[in-house]
């Protein structure tokens, strides 16, 4: 039975998170996923599709200003998806029988977002530095496919891996953030009626949380539409360097959590 302490807790640690989060194109589940598995004690691998399910409530609110802005329009989004749906079906199998336990989980999203957290934060402050080549339309296919995959394993979606690696390659933050945020919460919807004919077929905790989704969700609707109408008023250097600075304090944490988790 979910108390109304842990709801509100939900609650507001998504409200909270998805306003800093959303102008970058980064689901706030990134952070969520701490929160559910430190303070809310969510289990383990019940907290992926609990944080797949908050994608798909939180999501709408984040796209509703984007396309009221005129922003989620052009063929990134569409891409995106086209790459991250599969991988994120492929993930969720790898996530219920291969790597079930937290520790393995952390240390592979701390290796992932690490090196790219601190190469996007040193070329934000260094604006003097040119933009690389921009990527093939199937070499940003590949990576949906393979960043789809790790957001299946770990409930994220794919835009806080794909977002810094675009964004060093000098794809603007104002495309890189409604598509990023698009293709999560198409694939959050695949991943999560992933988990539940999973959930018909195995056992363990593999279910959502329904509730505490549903209310970290409500609060994420409302931060990810405050977030996205902030989005036009931050320099791109700003927001690159907060999504840098994002994507390496997560790393920094689950690094930390992995490597002290008995």
């Amino acid at each position: 039975m979910l108390s109304w302490q842990t709801g509100l807790s939900g609650f507001l640690a998504g409200l909270l998170i998805s306003i800093v989060t959303a102008p970058v194109g980064v689901s706030g589940a990134v952070f969520l996923l701490s929160v559910q598995l430190s303070v809310l004690n969510v289990p383990s691998p019940a907290v992926t599709p609990t944080n797949l399910l908050y994608n798909v409530v939180s999501g709408p609110g984040a796209l509703a200003r984007y396309r009221r802005n005129g922003q989620l329009t052009g063929p990134l989004a569409r891409l995106l998806i086209a790459g991250t749906v599969p991988g994120v079906v492929l993930g969720a199998l790898i996530r219920v029988f291969a790597i079930p336990g937290p520790r393995v989980f952390r240390l592979v999203a701390a290796a992932v977002l690490l090196p790219l957290g601190l190469w996007l934060c040193a070329r934000a402050v260094r604006p003097g530095v040119r933009d690389r080549p921009a990527l093939s339309r199937r070499t940003i296919l590949g990576l949906s496919i393979v960043t789809g995959t790790v957001g299946g394993i770990y409930g994220i979606g794919g835009g806080s891996v794909l977002g810094p690696i675009l964004a060093g390659r000098g794809t603007p933050m104002s495309r890189i953030a409604p598509a990023a945020l698009a293709s999560t919460f198409v694939t959050s919807i695949v991943g999560a009626a992933t988990y539940g004919i999973l959930a018909l077929v195995t056992t363990g905790d593999i279910a959502p949380y329904w509730a505490l989704g549903l209310l970290c969700g409500a609060g994420g609707l409302l931060g990810g539409y405050l977030g996205a109408r902030l989005q036009p008023y931050l320099p791109e250097r700003v927001l690159r360097l907060l999504l840098g600075a994002l994507a390496t304090a997560l790393a920094v944490l689950y690094l930390v959590q992995g490597l002290t988790l008995v």
